[in-house]
């Protein structure tokens, strides 16, 4: 009898716990924020009567802290799409959403602040400036926004701190690694705590080692800062740090996979 009721018990317990778990999932799910849907897009290149076909009608969503991998051969489209989503250029037709912003609808001065607080940007080449040193070049966006000079010292510092750089800070890039300068690159993109960075080709210029640090250390930044990370790679092999992979073949959407179940998609 003891044990039939202790076994009861155990049953109860568990249906219990799944039911919690259950709930834990649904609610995470409701609470998920879409930092970027793009619709139905489509790119067309026209020299004279030359019609060039970049991209056609392209559909995804991605999460808030999401970290997605674009992924596809040269000429597949990729930089396009990252052109568009990074407001370079505008689509032919369909629509871009940013943290619930049509971003097509956005010009000039109001299009430039956007970009400056809403988006970072991770190059392959650094594109940090010879002359400043890492500190200076992270603190880029924080001096376009007018920031304080104690706030930017203050929250450069830590930035930089944590990406493991303290003892960098008055370095010039030609002093640093390449490693090192691209996470000079990557406190750059996040220290102004944007909604969506953009990665192209982040390790294409790095060896395979200081490379899979660079991609792991985008990650570790994605779940501490709760920042979408949208990553182009010609390198499938970093892709399994990704939660999603978007495949872009022939200028259209192939396969979207899911990697990661941090997600309901």
């Amino acid at each position: 009898m003891a044990a039939r009721r202790k076994s009861q018990d155990i049953s109860e317990s568990n249906q219990l716990q799944a039911a919690v778990l259950n709930a834990a999932d649904a609610a995470k799910a409701a609470s998920q924020k879409i930092a970027i849907k793009v619709q139905d897009i489509s790119k067309i290149y026209v020299s004279g009567d030359i019609e060039v076909k970049a991209l056609q009608h392209i559909s995804f969503e991605l999460f808030q802290g999401q970290f997605a991998a674009i992924v596809g051969p040269s000429g597949s489209g990729k930089s396009t799409l990252m052109n568009l989503i990074g407001t370079i250029d505008k689509p032919t037709s369909g629509e871009i959403f940013i943290d619930g912003i049509e971003i097509s609808k956005i010009k000039g001065k109001e299009l430039a602040s956007f970009r400056n607080k809403k988006l970072g940007f991770v190059f392959q080449a650094f594109n940090l400036i010879n002359g400043l040193s890492a500190e200076m070049n992270a603190a880029l966006p924080l001096i376009l926004s007018n920031v304080p000079t104690k706030e930017i010292e203050k929250r450069t510092k830590a930035m930089l701190e944590h990406l493991g750089l303290g003892a960098r800070l008055k370095l010039k890039p030609m002093q640093l690694s390449g490693g090192e300068q691209q996470r000079v690159a990557i406190a750059r993109a996040l220290i102004n705590n944007p909604t969506l960075v953009l990665a192209d080709e982040p390790t294409g210029n790095l060896d395979t080692k200081a490379g899979d640090e660079v991609v792991k250390l985008l990650r570790r930044m994605c779940f501490e800062n709760n920042v979408t990370i949208v990553m182009v790679t010609h390198n499938p092999d970093i892709t399994k740090y990704c939660d999603t992979v978007i495949y872009i073949k022939d200028g259209r959407l192939e396969k979207q996979e899911i990697i990661s179940k941090r997600f309901h998609v």
